[in-house]
Order: structure tokens, then C-alpha cells, then sequence
């Protein structure tokens, strides 16, 4: 099974394919840059030259990955939105995965693991995993207020600011996508639901009040 992965919930602008098989994930060909004001921009440029560098064409592709969050409203709906296009022109399925779990999928750990990515507004996107099962998450709360208590280890972007020992990866990968949503490939997809976990910056305006006050003539 060849499945193109794609994640914008952080700063990193991830695409890539990966062949799925009997031995697990393996990337054919990946990018990742990180830069958290261009995921419009090199997302597409990036999964062409992936497919380019597979040799392969984008309806080669079985299925379509996506990591849906937690991550900031702007960054992540490129991300979905993309996949989601890619998935009503192919004609394939479209698997969200949460990208906390994307990166426990990669990570070398003995014990309990707490992945943590930055919320921005000095907070973090969290969640805790034995093993690759998620059993706690994901939240967002300031990393003084995070559980660690069982924790062995620390992954993820924002892993320095606790007090455990760090280990990779820091961002969602290909690979790491594809092993996260692996037992759901054969299944119906999920709804694309983004993980957003709170209220976004900018808001609609209400209605205007009246100048008027009541009683005034």
C-alpha cells in the first residue's frame, strides 16, 4: 500500500510517501521544512517533489494521511484542507491522525512517554502514552500545569521546557503518520474533524449595539 502523509499542526511543513507492508512503514521519499509562516506555500511544492523523487504519480497513491492537530487554527487547516482536495480528486480515502500520536509512533521509549508541542500563548498541546496507546490527551494547559508524574521521557517540539529526559522526533513524520493510522487503513476514515482544543484568536464580529440609549429622545 503506498500512502501519501501530510502534516502542518506545527512548525513544521511535512509531506511524504510511504509504502506500507507486511514490515511496517518505510518512507520512499520525504520533506520537511520548518517554517511556521509558509505551510500554504511549500506544502504542494513539497508532496510533487516527493512524488517525483518516488517515481511515482499522485493517483499511485492507496490512501491519504493526514495529521489533524492539536495545532494552531491556520497552520493545520492547510494540512486538512489539502488532504482533503487530494482525497475528492483521487478518488482515495482521507485518515486523519492526531500528530501527538504520529510522533509517539517514532519514539524510542521505555515507560510512560509525554509528547508535547507548542500551543503558542506560552502554553503546550500535550498527551501521554504507554507504549504507542495514548491513555492521557490530548490537552492544552501551561507545561507547569502538564502531569508528568510516570513519565520517563519527553518528545516533541516543546520537550525542553520539562524537567525529563528528551528524545526524538520533535516534529510528525511520514513514517510516524503512517504507523499512527495503520490499524485504521482498512476501516472507513474517520471524519476530518481538526483538533483545535479551543477557541480560535480572531472572531466574527457580533452585532453593533445602538448608540442609542433607552429612554433617550
Amino acid at each position: 500500500m503506498l500512502v501519501i502523509a501530510l502534516d502542518t499542526s506545527t512548525p513544521a511543513v511535512t509531506a511524504g510517501l510511504v509504502a506500507l507492508d507486511e514490515g511496517g512503514p518505510r518512507s520512499l521519499a520525504e520533506r520537511v521544512t520548518i517554517n511556521p509562516r509558509a505551510h500554504g506555500e511549500l506544502l504542494m511544492p513539497q508532496l510533487l517533489d516527493v512524488m517525483t523523487e518516488a517515481g511515482h504519480e499522485l493517483a499511485d497513491a492507496d490512501a491519504i494521511v493526514v495529521g489533524s492537530g492539536p495545532g494552531p487554527f491556520t497552520g493545520l487547516r492547510v494540512g486538512m484542507v489539502t488532504a482533503a482536495a487530494l482525497g475528492q480528486a483521487l478518488g482515495r480515502p482521507v485518515h486523519p491522525v492526531c500528530s501527538l500520536d504520529a510522533i509517539a509512533a517514532q519514539a524510542d521509549v521505555t515507560g510512560q512517554l509525554l509528547v508535547a508541542t507548542d500551543a503558542r500563548r506560552k502554553e503546550a498541546y500535550w498527551a501521554t502514552y504507554s507504549g504507542r496507546t495514548r491513555i492521557d490527551g490530548p490537552h492544552v494547559l501551561r507545561p507547569a500545569d502538564v502531569p508528568t508524574e510516570g513519565c520517563t521521557a519527553v518528545a516533541g517540539e516543546l520537550a525542553e521546557a520539562f524537567d525529563l529526559p528528551v528524545i526524538e522526533p520533535r516534529y510528525p513524520a511520514p513514517v510516524g503518520l503512517v504507523a499512527a493510522a495503520a490499524d485504521a487503513l482498512d476501516a472507513e476514515p474517520a471524519p476530518l474533524v481538526p483538533l483545535y482544543l479551543r477557541r480560535p484568536d480572531a472572531e466574527l464580529p457580533g452585532k453593533r449595539k445602538s448608540v442609542l440609549t433607552r429612554g433617550a429622545r
